[in-house]
């Protein structure tokens, strides 16, 4: 980090689907700021919180962003041409071969991100080791490059057979679409890996996604001025917004990426890296486990499409705290996936008119109307009471049933979720720590710890704000590859020569982010396999790696052959420059009396508690009590099941342990 990111003002700012949220560290102030989103145009809200905050000062602005995630989930990418080498035109609709639906006698097809007229194929040849078989004339570039402007699409994804081994006929082509005035994504730039489908869908992916991000970043950087713009990467790091217009298909999953970021740095700051994150929020539920470390993987699949770039390992469900309550046509209750969003909302926030999730924890006393955001957003209570009643009149439940069912469905929802990245990967989840964050979280970690028999729970300072603080202590980074498809015995010096190429693209590209030296950090990795083998193991290049993966490979999957020749198929470097390190939790503590705000009646496991509301900014440092309780703070409300202890460290953490533990 150059010494002008560590005095600047921080500015984080995560758009979500629902709220907007904002942390500014100003040295050692640390400023919070959350506002409803603006699903039209998102940099109206973003722009509001950073007037509010920053007013005319100037501040390095850190950005989670949902706009190319939401361009390829909503199908409003831009429209993309694909060239490729002749023979190869029907690459995206073949695939891989898979069914989904494997019984389906009229299986759903796989989404056109690319329709078949505006596939352009190219007459040239290079096979698997770089040699050229057919060289690319000067008139099949001119004629290629009046194909593509004819179909008038916006934008051009180039993925030329073995281009990864020789770029020489993409770059070409690239060097000549782009001075007919095409935007381009060329394959041997965004993934120079091997497998084509896998390649050709992450570029067709950027290409789609890079113009909408690009338009949305310059708007954005029009209202910020002279303030300098970082985009987060779904690998957990950050970018300049230059990068990220060009790179978009690197940002698919910005904003989770950012509250993984901030969930482990507060584990860690806690002393506890083996946790499982449960990140909450209008639209849906992101979890994540963390294992000592933020998982990565390359398997990501988006809209049906392989994303092959270094994501944050993150699973998603369309459960949060404006999923719709419906009635279906057997009177079977559902919640989600459909969401009420910003706009309408929650039928309690004034607009909306479809009971959510929101709505039946205001029902049942779970959140206090008059504390919500700070008393910023008084809650509509007769209108969410009106709303509960009218859905539940038909179904012959009581209104407070039927808004227990609401909850008791979506927790089933983000448990299964829990389970997928714990248990299903064979982890036992008794040995995490569960850190619940995003605005809803902690008013279901405690049902889902209990329903995952987890004694344990984590609530880090900021929970509602989390992904925003993430933003802030993001590291630079970025990520490199080229497979290379060589035996496992090849030697350090071999090594070295193959890397080379990518070192010496990571310390231009880093010097340009102002990061070079000390500051500039390698992590060179290999993605090894048995020879024969049709999937990689990623081990670090470090000491012997051959060793490491025969290790790697039998806490996988149960067994190893050394005597088995290895195949080294990518080489993998990591460019990291260190984000900033500051005491978020510094003065959060209270002062030392934390009587209750009030106490008043709310519903928790089919019962009415009587239930002390404690404000959370009061509560001193090694302050204990038994639930039920409700903690309040500007953005999330916690509550606290009975038979869970509640304990506040030095760190102004909630620590929350079940007391049969």
């Amino acid at each position: 980090m150059s010494q002008n990111q560590q005095t600047t003002r921080l500015l984080g700012v995560d758009t979500g689907g629902t709220f907007t949220d904002l942390v500014l560290l100003d040295g050692n102030e640390v400023r919070t700021y959350k506002l409803p989103s603006t699903p039209d145009d998102p940099s109206r809200a973003v722009l509001e919180g950073v007037r509010h905050l920053l007013g005319d000062d100037q501040g390095l602005v850190f950005h989670g962003s949902t706009v190319a995630t939401n361009a390829l989930l909503e199908g409003k990418g831009a429209k993309v041409a694909l060239v490729t080498t002749a023979g190869f035109g029907d690459l995206l609709q073949i695939g891989r071969q898979n069914r989904g639906q494997l019984y389906a006698l009229q299986p759903a097809g796989r989404t056109s991100l690319v329709p078949a007229d505006w596939v352009v194929e190219v007459q040239e040849r290079i096979l698997a080791d770089g040699t050229v078989e057919q060289e690319l004339r000067e008139s099949e570039i001119e004629r290629v490059v009046m194909e593509v402007k004819a179909t008038d699409c916006e934008s051009a994804a180039l993925c030329l057979l073995h281009s990864y081994a020789n770029p020489e006929h993409e770059a070409r082509l690239a060097r000549a679409l782009l001075a007919a005035g095409c935007q381009v994504s060329a394959s041997h730039q965004v993934l120079p890996e091997y497998r084509e489908f896998e390649r050709a869908s992450t570029t067709a992916v950027n290409a789609a996604v890079s113009p909408v991000m690009s338009r949305y970043l310059e708007r954005l950087q029009a209202g910020l001025g002279k303030r300098p713009l970082r985009i987060m990467q779904s690998n957990g790091g950050a970018i300049m917004a230059g990068t990220a217009g060009s790179e978009a298909v690197r940002t698919i999953l910005s904003g989770p990426a950012g509250g993984m970021v901030g969930a482990f740095a507060a584990a860690r700051a806690a002393g506890c890296e083996q946790i499982i994150t449960f990140d909450m929020g209008g639209t849906s539920t992101d979890v994540g486990l963390c294992d000592g470390r933020i998982p990565l993987t390359s398997e990501t699949v988006i809209a049906d499409w392989p994303v092959k770039v270094p994501m944050i390992d993150i699973h998603t469900v369309g459960a949060g705290g404006g999923s719709i309550a419906r009635i279906d046509a057997g009177g079977a209750l559902r919640v989600g996936p459909e969401s009420a969003g910003a706009d309408p909302g929650p039928v309690c926030y004034g607009q909306g008119e479809r009971v959510t999730v929101t709505d039946a924890n205001l029902y049942l006393g779970r959140l206090r109307p008059d504390l919500f955001l700070g008393g910023r957003m008084p809650l509509a209570v007769d209108r969410c009471r009106k709303a509960v009643e009218e859905l539940a009149a038909p179904t012959g439940l009581s209104p407070q049933r039927l808004a227990e069912g609401i909850i008791e469905v979506a927790e089933e929802t983000m448990a299964g979720a829990l389970r997928v990245v714990s248990v299903a990967q064979g982890h036992d989840p008794r040995d995490f720590t569960l850190l619940p964050f995003g605005g809803a979280g902690g008013l279901h970690a405690c049902a889902l710890a209990e329903m995952l028999a987890m004694k344990r729970i984590l609530i880090p300072a900021h929970p509602g704000l989390l992904s925003a603080v993430g933003l802030v202590l993001a590291d630079v980074i970025r990520d490199y590859s080229r497979s290379v498809l060589c035996p496992g015995n090849v030697t350090q010096a071999v090594l070295a020569e193959l890397f080379h190429p990518l070192e010496q693209q990571a310390i231009a590209e880093m010097g340009a982010e102002d990061i070079c030296g000390d500051d500039l950090q390698l992590e060179p990795s290999l993605d090894m396999r048995y020879r024969g083998q049709s999937f990689e193991i990623t081990v670090p290049l470090a000491g012997d790696f051959c060793r490491t993966f025969h290790e790697r490979y039998q806490h996988l999957y149960g067994y190893r052959d050394e005597k088995r020749e290895l195949e080294i198929v990518t080489l993998r470097l990591r460019a990291l420059g260190r984000g900033p390190r500051p005491d978020l939790q510094h003065g959060l503590c209270g002062p030392g009396d934390f009587t209750p705000l009030v106490i008043e009646p709310l519903v928790v496991n089919g019962e009415e508690h009587l239930c002390p509301v404690y404000q959370r900014n009061a509560l001193p440092c090694g302050a204990a009590f038994s639930g039920p309780a409700l903690i309040v703070e500007e953005t999330a409300t916690h509550l606290v099941n009975p038979g869970w202890q509640v304990r506040v460290d030095d760190k102004a953490n909630l620590l929350l342990e079940r007391e049969d533990a």
